[in-house]
């Protein structure tokens, strides 16, 4: 799956984007949010506030926890926007 940062995100975990073999247990957003918390400790302090890290899942915004992955290729993560 390719994965896309934004922003301070990117800045953070100082990556753009990657593409990752998700392990087989991870089906869900829920499921792939853990994952990313368990991959050291750059991506634990990043994904620790699930609220301040917004997801879009194949350019579609994603907030429910139980959101199936299958047919999902790309995963981006954004903090979340203001506008006016």
């Amino acid at each position: 799956m390719k994965l896309v940062y934004f922003s301070w995100i990117r800045e953070r975990l100082d990556i753009a984007e990657e593409e990752a073999e998700l392990p087989a247990n991870v089906m869900t957003l829920g499921d792939l949010l853990s994952w990313q918390k368990s991959r050291g400790e750059e991506f634990a302090a990043v994904f620790a506030h699930e609220k301040v890290v917004r997801v879009a899942l194949n350019q579609e915004h994603a907030d429910d926890p139980a959101t199936s992955l299958e047919g999902v290729t790309e995963a981006a993560f954004f903090p979340p926007m203001t506008g006016g």
